[in-house]
């Protein structure tokens, strides 16, 4: 007897069931193949029997009419199918946590097996610049591959910290969670109760909270001193301004736009070269300097109050 009817199903969620399926599923034998297994389980809890077959041939060579679970919609061809509903955006992040799952553990990958946060921490600086690169190309393909790779060195580091001494261990659950909670928390016009604002009254607004969650002594406290100088001091800057400490002198700056601005800079770089200076470390050294001096100048601030 053929098959009653297929019920597409959701590979990543599993209780994740439109009410046409509910109304399928009612009163009717149950069958499912290997990939519908999650939602299968999801039934049994609730009280389903739900039987095996190992593909949608052995469920139309049964005897009884039953409702085959699947995750493929072109398992039974000329069946009646009752779909999956849409997954929710983010769907295939689950995916991205299971298959990075079976890599770390045991028959999965050796490679990806002896990882640390210390042995992939280039890897993530390697993606960021990639993708970097991939939006100031503005292509979209590129954009796309980049930024995958870029999540791949978050899920892998929450990975690995899952596996890490307890006091010490967090997943992805956690650093997502973190994320959310910060969002929420630092829009207060869009979750809260602060009203409409500007755009220069959300940036404030935003500082202001993170001052009020960090509870920063200084300017320079959160500012990454890996990224390039130039990067590192337009930040120490941006932050000395906010935060009303001295910020260094402005040089003229003749230039009538950023691309000749972008020519003087290089002509620096090969005068610096032709001298045997190196321009990265000596810019490096003039905002490690500057970030000596916002310290001071905050602690100053700070035992003068």
């Amino acid at each position: 007897m053929p098959v009653a009817r297929v019920v597409v199903v959701s590979p990543r969620l599993p209780g994740l069931l439109g009410p046409a399926a509910w109304e399928t599923l009612a009163d009717r034998p149950l069958v499912a193949v290997p990939g519908a297994a999650a939602t299968a389980a999801v039934l049994r809890a609730a009280g389903r029997q739900v039987g095996e077959v190992p593909d949608a041939a052995a469920a139309q060579a049964r005897p009884d009419a039953v409702v085959l679970l699947t995750d493929d919609p072109a398992a039974l061809p000329g069946a009646e199918v009752v779909p999956a509903p849409p997954e929710p955006a983010g769907a295939r992040l689950l995916d991205v946590v299971r298959v990075m799952d079976r890599l770390r553990s045991p028959g999965g990958c050796p490679w990806d097996a002896e990882q640390t946060h210390s042995s992939l921490r280039g890897y993530l600086l390697e993606e960021a610049h990639e993708a970097y690169d991939a939006i100031v190309d503005d292509d979209p393909v590129a954009m796309r591959e980049e930024l995958g790779d870029v999540l791949l060195q978050v899920v892998f580091h929450a990975r690995v910290a899952a596996e890490a001494d307890p006091a010490r261990a967090f997943d992805v659950d956690a650093v997502a969670g973190d994320l959310v909670d910060k969002l929420v928390r630092r829009h207060p016009h869009v979750f809260g109760d602060a009203g409409p604002r500007d755009v220069a009254a959300v940036e404030a607004g935003w500082d202001e909270i993170k001052q009020q969650e960090k509870q920063r002594r200084s300017p320079t406290e959160g500012v990454s001193r890996s990224q390039p100088a130039s990067s590192w001091g337009a930040a120490l800057v941006r932050r000395a301004g906010r935060a009303g400490l001295p910020t260094p002198e402005v040089a003229d700056l003749p230039d009538r736009s950023p691309e000749e601005l972008g020519e003087r800079l290089l002509g620096v770089v090969t005068a610096a070269q032709a001298r045997g200076w190196d321009v990265e470390d000596a810019l490096r050294e003039a905002v490690r300097r500057y970030a000596g001096e916002l310290d001071a100048a905050a602690e100053e601030r700070g035992a003068g109050s």
